[in-house]
């Protein structure tokens, strides 16, 4: 489980990254990268970390279901997901 101030922190960028959005397009396709750079670097999309809505966990990330890969296994487990049948993984 990710600490809640690891969460917080994502959540924070994702607001910065929604706010600069418009004026980061504009910039690049003027291509005056000198004053993309005095933008804050929170506000790149690239440093987003894409995280498991359940738990938080930020490797084996699934984006087809928002899940990691540990609670995809369980969720098929237990019959959660529709179409998904366990075998022998």
């Amino acid at each position: 489980m990710a600490k809640e101030s690891m969460k917080a922190r994502e959540v924070k960028r994702a607001k910065l990254v929604a706010k600069y959005a418009d004026k980061r397009a504009a910039l690049k396709a003027a291509g005056n990268f000198s004053d993309l750079q005095k933008l804050p670097k929170n506000s790149c999309p690239v440093r987003m970390r894409n995280r498991c809505k359940l738990t938080g966990r930020p490797r084996g990330y699934m984006r087809t279901f928002g899940i990691s890969r540990v609670t995809f296994r369980e969720m098929a487990l237990f019959g959660k997901i529709p179409g998904v049948t366990k075998s022998s993984w």
